[in-house]
């Protein structure tokens, strides 16, 4: 991550202590004395984080918060003020400041408010990175992809990307739904603004409120300043709430809040802020089954479920595989400065195999075989063993008798989370006495 900080502030003893103690800190400093030389340094330089006066002697803070803005958009800038310019300060975060802080202040809030900074110009930066990614890896912005399952699936980003509606993805793991979910933000109105990502089965119960609404200095124990959270990050693009079926209970009623209503509370404050933000959701849980177990709210389901793109397996498309393999080669070949392909034997091997990995699964192997490669030619017996003994998807064998038993287990489960666990109304749903129902939970040993 770039540390590198711009100090802009004529005062000499406040700027050498706060230079000093940033670089104690790890930061690389560069201190200036006064706007004209700051704008010189942000046309010359990269900084992550620009910390500025709003008084300097010859040009304001202000406009140095302007054409930082046009000359270095992605940089968060910090205003520092004293007590008497409150009010120029709000102004600025109105223009697009990051955040202000008063005169004096405690060197460790300045150390908290240019780490949350950091945060957003790192965020900021990966978007980049991914957009750049993105149209070099992708023709026209689409994925790879010929066969009819994945040309309805162009054929719906295409309008789905013109529109403003909430995009549900469902899909098995591995078949690129955070990767859908960038062509459809990169295609869209929204494009020249940020996507944020937020994997939300990544994130633990107790942080992922603080992490996509923010918190307000004091929320909670070690909440030392205030932090924007990924809806201000995203604000006027897109949020990409991946494994959203993981969401906790609380969570999920303020994400259903924001869709219905576009405005939030950060944690410790009662103000309500409103953003302008898309929602991508992706999941690869059954939402419906989810919903029927208690799991997942329904009115959520409902409001995130406006355009679903079910995204197919690679076994659903495996004439898409040889033009993947060709892709992903290139890809390993100019980062491994080799110059190495698929032989046709192992290509009729891999057009063979399940992928219960999907896509992503197969840009592993491209990767391990090109890595290991010791021909120019890989060829069958170079793949991994598991790819050679064929292990396709299993499809259980099960009699009619049995699937009629599996049928009617589930159904009684689902009936009983319909229910909330009531026997008696469960079984007059399902037409049966109470006794008859309780003999075939224990007959069939259900968890209920």
């Amino acid at each position: 991550m770039n540390k590198s900080i711009l100090i802009v502030e004529d005062e000499k003893i406040l700027r050498i202590s706060l230079t000093d103690a940033l670089r104690e800190e790890g930061y690389t400093v560069f201190a200036a004395t006064n706007g004209r030389e700051a704008l010189v340094a942000i046309e010359q330089g990269i900084f992550s984080v620009i910390i500025t006066d709003i008084r300097l002697p010859d040009i304001s803070g202000m406009e140095i918060l302007r054409k930082s803005m046009e000359i270095a958009a992605a940089v968060p800038v910090v205003m520092m003020t004293g007590y008497g310019n409150i009010k120029d300060a709000v102004e600025s975060m109105r223009i697009g400041a990051f955040d202000y802080i008063t005169k004096p202040f405690d060197l460790e809030e300045m150390f908290v408010t240019v780490s949350k900074a950091l945060e957003v110009n790192a965020i900021t930066e990966e978007n980049i990175r991914l957009k750049k990614e993105l149209s070099s890896q992708f023709s026209a912005g689409k994925i790879i992809g010929e066969s009819k399952a994945m040309q309805s699936v162009f054929a719906l980003l295409d309008k789905v990307s013109r529109t403003e509606s909430t995009v549900l993805l469902l899909g098995e793991s591995g078949t690129g739904k955070e990767l859908v979910a960038s062509t459809i933000h990169y295609q869209s109105a929204r494009k020249k603004k940020a996507i944020i990502r937020v994997n939300c089965a990544a994130l633990p119960d107790d942080l992922i409120e603080s992490e996509l609404f923010g918190y307000e200095k004091g929320a909670f124990t070690g909440a030392d300043g205030k932090k924007p959270g990924r809806f201000d990050m995203a604000d006027g693009g897109t949020l990409f709430l991946d494994e959203i079926g993981d969401l906790p209970p609380l969570t999920q009623t303020k994400i259903l809040r924001f869709l219905e209503e576009k405005t939030f509370e950060r944690l410790g404050s009662t103000s309500t802020v409103s953003v302008d933000v898309r929602i991508i959701a992706a999941t690869n849980k059954n939402l419906e089954r989810e919903v029927s177990k208690g799991m997942f709210r329904e009115d959520l389901y409902y409001r995130l479920n406006v355009i679903p793109v079910i995204l197919p397996p690679l076994r659903k498309r495996i004439e898409d595989i040889p033009l993947l393999l060709d892709s992903f080669t290139r890809k390993f070949n100019d980062q491994f400065g080799t110059n190495v392909v698929f032989g046709a034997d192992a290509v009729t091997e891999l057009s063979k195999y399940g992928f219960p990995g999907n896509v992503r699964e197969l840009l592993n192997i491209v990767e391990r075989c090109i890595a290991l490669a010791s021909n120019k030619i890989i060829g069958r017996n170079d793949l991994p063993v598991h790819i050679l003994q064929n292990k396709r998807e299993k499809v259980p064998l099960l009699s009619l008798q049995q699937v009629s038993v599996e049928a009617e287990k589930n159904h009684i489960l689902k009936i009983l989370s319909m229910t909330q666990g009531n026997r008696s109304k469960a079984a007059e749903i399902l037409g049966v006495s109470r006794k008859t129902l309780w003999e075939k939970i224990n007959n069939y040993n259900l968890n209920v």
